[in-house]
C-alpha cells in the first residue's frame, strides 16, 4: 500500500442522538446529522461546493421498506444533482463508504464530499431485527442451521475462552467500561454506567416491595438473572442496542480544506480486508483476518505501527468483539485482550483508550451508521472536542469497523 496521490482531511463530522425514535424515519435522523456535520465546519460549508454523497445503509429495505436511498438522502439536503451512491457491507457500511470516499478525493475526481451513513431499526421487533441481520451472514448454511449474529460471535467467543483463558468476568468488563464512556456521551443511546443500572434495579425492588438484590458489585449484578444469557457465555449487556441513528463527516483535499477549517483531521491510512463468509470455513475462530489484512494496510499507508495509535473505536457489537479486534489491530498480543481490559489498560485513563464513545454497546449500533460514528468520535478527540471525555494530547487515532461475523472489515487510521 503506496500514500495517498493526495492527502485528504476530514473538515465536518457530526452524528443525530442515537436511541429509539418512534416519530424518526431515516430521512429526519440523516438530516439531524447532517446539519450537525455542518455546523461542526469551522468557516461553515455551502452545499453547492459537495460534489458526491458516498451513505452507508445496511438495509433501508428491510427496515422501512424504502429502497435507492442515496439520492432520496441526497435531495433532502440539497445536494442534487451531484452523484449519490448506496454502499452495502452489512454494519461496515459507512466505513466502507468513508474508504471509498477517501479514494475518491485521493484519486482527484472530487475535491469535496460528503460521507453518510443512517439506519432507522427499531421500527421491527427484536426477533424481526434478528432476521434482518441474519440476512448478512450465510443464509445457506449458517441461518438454515439456526445461527444468529450472538450465536456466531458467541462461538468465536468459547474458542477464545478455550485457547487463551479468557473468562466471562473480562468480557463484562468490556461493558463496564463502554458503559462509563457511554455515560459522559450526550448523543449516546445508553447513557448510563452498569452501577447506575444495578441501582436503578435495586431502587424499583425496593419501591415495588420486592426483595432487594444484594450485588456487592457490577460485576455480581451482570452473574445474576437480571443479565440473562443469550448464548453462551453472551448475556443480554455483552450485546450491542438496535438502535436509531445517523452519521455524516465531510472530506476535502488538501488544496481546499484549509478554506473551511484551520484544524483539518488527516486521514493518513486506510485499509480494507475480507475473509471466508462463513464461520466455519475460517482458519480460525479466535481472530478476524479481514481486520488484520486491514489494518496492516493502514499502517503501511500511514508510515505507523500499533504502537503509534493513540486513541482508537473498534467494532464492539459483542464484548468479545473488542477483544479480538484490540488484539488483531496488534494492540496486545494476542490472547490478552480480555485481560488488560480488566485491568483498566483500555479505559479512559489507560494506556490506550478504547471505544471513548461508548462504543457499539453504549453509544448505540445503527448498522449503517456506525462506521461513521466511529470517525465522528475520532474527530472530536483529535480536535479536544470530546468534552468529560476528552484523552488528553492525542494525536493519531483509529476506526475498526466490520461487517457480519468479521468476513469484511476497514480501518482508518487520523492524524491531528
Amino acid at each position: 500500500m503506496g500514500k495517498l496521490f493526495r492527502n485528504v482531511a476530514v473538515i465536518g463530522a457530526g452524528m443525530s442522538k442515537f436511541g429509539r425514535f418512534d416519530r424518526k424515519t431515516n430521512r429526519e435522523l440523516w438530516v439531524e446529522a447532517f446539519l450537525d456535520s455542518k455546523k461542526s465546519v469551522d468557516n461553515d460549508i455551502d452545499v453547492k461546493d459537495v460534489e458526491a454523497l458516498f451513505l452507508g445503509n445496511y438495509s433501508s429495505d428491510l427496515f422501512e421498506k424504502q429502497t435507492h436511498t442515496a439520492p432520496l438522502m441526497a435531495d433532502l439536503v440539497g445536494l442534487t444533482p451531484k452523484a449519490a451512491m448506496r454502499i452495502e457491507d452489512a454494519c461496515a457500511s459507512s466505513g466502507v463508504a468513508l474508504r471509498l470516499g477517501v479514494l475518491a478525493i485521493a484519486s482527484g475526481e472530487y475535491d469535496i464530499v460528503c460521507i453518510g451513513g443512517t439506519e432507522k431499526m427499531t421500527n421491527l421487533t427484536t426477533t424481526e431485527v434478528t432476521d434482518a441481520l441474519a440476512a448478512a451472514s450465510d443464509t445457506h448454511s449458517e441461518v438454515l442451521a439456526g445461527a444468529t449474529f450472538p450465536g456466531l460471535y458467541a462461538t468465536m467467543a468459547t474458542a477464545h475462552m478455550a485457547k487463551f483463558g479468557t473468562t466471562e468476568e473480562q468480557l463484562m468488563a468490556v461493558s463496564i467500561k463502554n458503559h462509563a464512556n457511554g455515560a459522559l456521551n450526550p448523543k449516546a443511546q445508553m447513557q448510563n454506567t452498569i452501577t447506575d443500572i444495578m441501582n436503578k434495579r435495586i431502587e424499583r425492588a425496593k419501591q415495588k416491595g420486592q426483595t432487594v438484590p444484594s450485588w456487592a458489585d457490577e460485576y455480581e449484578f451482570l452473574k445474576s438473572s437480571s443479565n440473562p444469557m443469550i448464548a453462551y457465555p453472551l448475556r443480554l449487556f455483552d450485546c450491542s442496542l438496535i438502535t436509531d441513528g445517523a452519521a455524516c463527516v465531510f472530506l476535502a483535499s488538501e488544496e481546499v480544506a484549509k478554506k473551511y477549517t484551520d484544524t483539518p483531521i488527516w486521514v493518513i491510512g486506510s485499509g480494507q480486508g475480507s475473509d471466508a463468509f462463513s464461520l466455519d470455513d475460517r482458519d480460525t475462530m479466535t481472530s478476524l483476518r479481514a481486520a488484520r489484512v486491514a489494518s496492516q494496510q493502514a499502517y503501511q499507508m500511514a508510515g505507523l505501527g500499533p504502537q503509534d495509535i493513540k486513541i482508537a473505536e473498534v467494532h464492539d457489537c459483542f464484548t468479545i468483539a473488542e477483544i479480538l479486534a484490540i488484539e488483531d489491530l496488534g494492540f496486545f498480543e494476542k490472547g490478552t485482550g480480555g485481560r488488560v481490559t480488566l485491568e483498566g489498560r483500555t479505559a479512559l485513563d489507560g494506556d490506550l483508550p478504547i471505544n471513548t464513545s461508548g462504543g457499539l454497546k453504549s453509544k448505540g449500533h445503527p448498522v449503517g451508521a456506525s462506521g461513521v460514528a466511529q470517525t465522528v468520535e475520532i474527530f472530536k478527540q483529535l480536535r479536544d472536542e470530546a468534552g468529560e471525555r476528552q484523552v488528553s494530547n492525542v494525536e493519531i487515532g483509529l476506526t475498526h469497523n466490520v461487517g457480519g461475523s468479521g468476513s469484511t472489515a476497514v480501518v482508518h487510521i487520523y492524524k491531528r
